[in-house]
């Protein structure tokens, strides 16, 4: 059987029942490549009880996996929620073919956690992501431009998932260039750094009043479309200014 275990933004946010899964399965993996972690695999070891082989995205589209669930239990653990990437929805399909029974155990994501800002949830639109540049290959795709402008149509605000590995200086450069080649006016913007740990920070500022601002991984960027005055009270008085 193959279980899909969400881990929690912080170490410590594993169910009850995920925990308990993990340590009486027979191999346990480790999606690495959808998320800078903001703990480390030695951790989670310690957490779960049991040694965790590191899984690329290479192993995870191969099903690989699938085939070992036909003869054991096996573990995937996920950061946040399992069925957030669409890579492990094939592996639901997947087992389904090859009749292997699969399970979810569910946690909280980066869904749950931008709440913390302020925004109402059902004001959301679409949710984009932002892929690392190589200029010298000429790959600058910014189609999370077009996905901010369709959000801003319908006053609905924006979250963009930035790539595994992209610092927030690099993020917020090919921000501002693909805003400034679209014609996209960007004011304040907020960033979640940490997400749902200890260590999380919102901060909501001017674009270009970020060059300076120190950013954790794992983080997102929000574009905000219009504000609900509640909404505007929260962001203006608890993470403009915090430290």
């Amino acid at each position: 059987m193959l279980y899909l275990i969400g881990l929690g933004l912080e170490l410590e946010g594993i169910s009850k029942k995920g925990l308990e899964v993990a340590k009486r399965c027979k191999r346990v993996y480790l999606e690495k490549y959808t998320v800078d972690f903001p703990y480390s695999l030695k951790d989670i070891e310690e957490i779960i009880g049991k040694k965790i082989v590191s899984a690329d995205r290479a192993f995870v589209e191969s099903m690989e996996i699938i085939d070992e669930a036909k003869k054991m239990d096996v573990a995937l653990l996920i950061y946040g929620s399992p069925l957030t990437a669409t890579t492990h929805i094939a592996l639901l399909q997947e087992a389904k073919r090859c009749r292997v029974k699969i399970e979810i155990i569910y946690s909280a994501s980066i869904l749950d956690a931008v709440a913390q800002t302020g925004l109402q949830l059902y004001k959301f639109g679409k949710i984009t992501s932002m892929p690392k540049w190589d200029i010298g290959k000429n790959f600058m795709p910014n189609s999370f431009i077009d996905i901010i402008k369709e959000n801003l149509s319908i006053n609905a605000h924006t979250l963009i998932l930035i790539d595994i590995g992209m610092n927030f200086e690099e993020s917020l450069r090919q921000l501002r260039i693909s805003a400034e080649k679209n014609g996209l006016e960007l004011n304040k913007i907020i960033v979640y750094q940490s997400l749902g740990t200890k260590k999380k920070k919102i901060t909501y500022k001017n674009v270009y009043e970020l060059e300076d601002e120190n950013v954790r991984k794992p983080y997102c960027i929000i574009i905000p479309a219009k504000l609900h005055f509640m909404e505007r009270e929260i962001l203006e008085e608890i993470y403009t200014y915090e430290d």
